[in-house]
């Protein structure tokens, strides 16, 4: 189900030139066009908090992501984005330091594709301090897992994991 108020949101696209232009987000991922993003990965020691997306998401609804992730809107600081999507998604508020920035195109279903300079953000916590208020059209779960476990999970049911997860898991994650 593709939702009909993203039109009204503009993201940061980025032309031949890596100059920045303002594109609606549905377009962006119906013409498959480079667009700035970011992920946050949130650790307790080795196990990361995982979020299952909503089944109403205009992609990969159901599957397992990352902490979270997002595009950030036209004009907003990527960090702003960081937390502004981390308190809308999860409900949670926690300090987070920035990593690197990655680039990969993936298929993500509906005829989308995403097309992404993503900047890395990690945090570190204990798990049994956060509070969480999760937005039920945005996740439907949450749960921690062990790196091991995780890899061992997205092996032996890949369907269930979104394609960026696999993409962060293999290329970056892994060489970690």
């Amino acid at each position: 189900m593709i939702d009909c108020d993203m039109s009204k949101i503009f993201i940061p696209a980025i032309d031949d030139n890596g100059a920045l232009y303002k594109i609606e987000k549905l377009e962006a991922h119906r013409l498959g066009v480079p667009h700035l993003a970011l992920s946050v990965f949130i650790y307790d020691g080795d196990a990361l908090l995982l979020q299952k997306r909503a089944g109403g998401k205009y992609h990969c609804g159901g599957q397992w992501a990352n902490s979270c992730c997002t595009h950030p809107h036209w004009g907003e600081a990527i960090e702003v984005a960081a937390y502004r999507r981390l308190k809308e998604e999860l409900g949670i508020e926690i300090s987070l330091t920035k990593g690197e920035t990655f680039k990969y195109k993936a298929e993500v279903g509906n005829g989308l594709i995403e097309n992404e300079c993503v900047t890395f953000f990690k945090a570190e916590c204990k798990k049994e301090k956060l509070v969480y208020a999760l937005n039920p059209e945005e996740v439907s779960d949450i749960r921690w897992l062990p790196l091991k476990a995780l890899k061992e999970e997205m092996s032996e049911a890949p369907q269930n994991f979104t394609p960026w997860l696999h993409i962060y898991m293999n290329e970056v994650i892994n060489k970690s």
